[in-house]
């Protein structure tokens, strides 16, 4: 098979990769299997103010094709970095490695130049050097920490980043676990870039089929199924496209443990557990959940918010929440984290006992992308994800117009070009959508509407300007960018130190955007322009707009990008001048 075409629908492999091996983790020098740490402790966890960190590689079996990993203190992830709101910590970064490398504080508001990024904020660390972090803390919550040069953070770098407060918990638990997802492959992540700049679609096994324009057409009638596919024909653009990498080269991992590793925190009956969950990946949006217990959401992006009982949530890469649960019960329970595909999961165990399972749940199935995904308020709002006829007519008729593009709109007046291949005139500005594969599954499912940051926002002040970016992509270039312009194209974006100014994000395209501001916080607003919930990574769904206040109070250069990985890499990226 040419590297370069679509891979097979079906691969004998797939499910022993997915599941990975039971020892999972990391291998030593000689070769032999063993797990990063034991299945029931998860990553060690150091904690002071000091701390001594060393990058190098070691080799790893995961899937049962032996890889090399990218790690710290030789373990993946990374040790669990324990601190204290009002400390000053000192990090000695050692760089073992042949090649530059870096460690960015994820969430940390600290002096531009212990940021961590290449470029920006400072040189990168030398194969052989040590660079010293240094910087007071001034916050609490649940962060991480990772690299940002090149694709290290994919093949490992990363690891937990925790922060007592000066004084005691808001929301107490008898019982503290940290959980880490993340995303792993055995491919060159270079390779898999490439792969995707020449056919997008590349590892999208799902693909739109016959079978399932026969079933569209006994669901919603032959006239209405048929335009369905015409309206994704007349885009270019396809449903089923969830996930730019999926299952077939990754392998979904709990603090470092393959499914069939079954990481395992335990509990005794009737104790309240809090579970600091980490979306450590480099490409995956999960969706989490624990049958038969219901989850407590009290902490968003390490900020603490009012209570938020639910059954399931969507948590996208660079975010983090905490949950409170109190199984009452002397039995296991499974932590379920299924991908946004539907193409894999990751999953652990809550257990009074080492060695305990509970029955892991199928896979919801796979669901398209609908007309509000794409169309925004021009959509229909009910939700459902076979769209309705009116806005198919609609999407036609602008079609048909002699002179008239989709993106041509009025009075928007959007213009496509190489770079960008869609543009939303009415992007929608619901908060309360859970998203595509959450809506109406008979769960109770958070959404950004949800979450209440006790205290309201920092800086009273109203905004004094706004700055308007689209999120634009091409997908069948696999081109991603700000207002269409890659990075190495881009200006930097200014703010002018001590103003408040309101960022608004409209996004263009028909997948998720985990946008992180480096240095400052985003205090997200409702459609009312009122205070919602303070965050550092704010994922906008596909033609959605979102828009945030942000107080320039931290002089720099800063990053401000797209967490998917290779959309950055690929140019959605720019940087923040305040001054």
């Amino acid at each position: 098979m040419n590297r370069y075409d679509p891979p097979p629908a079906v691969d004998v492999a797939r499910r022993r990769f997915v599941q990975g091996l039971a020892l999972g983790g990391a291998a030593t020098t000689l070769g032999l299997l063993r797990p990063a740490r034991a299945a029931a402790t998860g990553p060690a966890m150091l904690t002071g103010t000091d701390f001594a960190l060393n990058v190098g590689q070691m080799p790893v079996n995961i899937t049962g094709t032996p890889s090399v990993a990218t790690t710290v203190n030789g373990t993946l992830p990374g040790p669990i970095l324990r601190w204290k709101e009002g400390s000053q910590i000192r990090l000695h970064v050692t760089n073992r490695l042949r090649v530059p490398t870096s460690i960015h504080w994820h969430g940390i508001i600290l002096p531009f130049d212990m940021d961590g990024v290449p470029g920006i904020s400072f040189d990168g660390i030398a194969p052989g050097e040590t660079f010293v972090y240094q910087f007071n803390v001034r916050q609490s919550g649940t962060y991480w920490y990772h690299a940002h040069s090149g694709y290290q953070e994919q093949t490992g770098l990363l690891g937990a980043l925790i922060i007592d407060p000066a004084g005691s918990e808001r929301f107490t638990a008898d019982r503290d676990h940290v959980v880490v997802l993340n995303d792993w492959s055995d491919d060159d992540p270079a390779s898999i870039y490439a792969r995707l700049k020449k056919n997008s679609g590349y590892y999208n096994t799902a693909q739109p089929t016959v079978a399932d324009l026969i079933r569209d057409a006994q669901h919603m009638g032959l006239r209405e199924a048929f335009a369905k596919r015409r309206m994704w024909n007349m885009m270019r653009m396809n449903p089923s496209d969830l996930s730019d990498v999926t299952a077939y080269t990754y392998t979904f991992l709990m603090n470092g443990q393959t499914p069939a590793g079954n990481w395992t925190g335990l509990f005794r009956p009737g104790e309240k557990v809090r579970l600091r969950i980490i979306n450590g990946s480099g490409m995956t949006l999960f969706d989490v959940r624990i049958p038969g217990l219901k989850m407590t959401v009290v902490s968003a992006d390490g900020q603490d918010v009012e209570p938020v009982p639910v059954d399931e949530f969507r948590i996208a890469p660079a975010e983090t929440y905490d949950v409170i649960v109190e199984p009452q019960e002397d039995r296991a329970y499974t932590l379920f984290a299924q991908t946004i595909d539907r193409s894999g999961y990751a999953r652990g165990t809550l257990a009074p006992h080492p060695g305990m399972e509970a029955e892991v749940p199928a896979m919801d199935p796979r669901v398209w992308l609908s007309m509000q995904d794409m169309m925004g308020d021009m959509s229909s709002h009910d939700g459902h994800e076979h769209g309705n006829m009116q806005g198919m007519d609609h999407m036609q008729g602008m079609q048909d117009m002699p002179g008239m593009a989709m993106d041509d709109h009025p009075p928007a007046k959007l213009k496509t070009g190489p770079g960008v291949d869609m543009r939303v005139p009415t992007p929608r500005t619901n908060l309360d959508d859970p998203g595509v594969g959450l809506r109406d599954n008979g769960r109770r499912v958070l959404t950004y509407a949800d979450l209440h940051t006790i205290g309201g926002p920092i800086d009273k002040r109203e905004p004094e300007r706004d700055i308007t970016l689209r999120l634009t992509g091409n997908m069948e270039r696999y081109t991603w960018s700000f207002d269409g312009v890659k990075f190495s194209d881009a200006k930097p974006v200014r703010f002018h130190h001590g103003e408040r100014l309101r960022i608004v994000l409209v996004n263009d395209t028909m997948m998720h955007h985990p946008i992180h501001l480096h240095g400052m916080w985003s205090e997200v607003e409702n459609a009312d322009g009122d205070f919602q919930v303070r965050k550092h990574t704010v994922t906008v769904q596909p033609a959605q707009q979102i828009s945030y206040a942000v107080t320039a109070d931290n002089p720099g250069r800063w990053a401000y990008h797209c967490h998917m990985l290779f959309h950055m890499e690929a140019g959605m990226f720019r940087e923040v001048a305040v001054a």
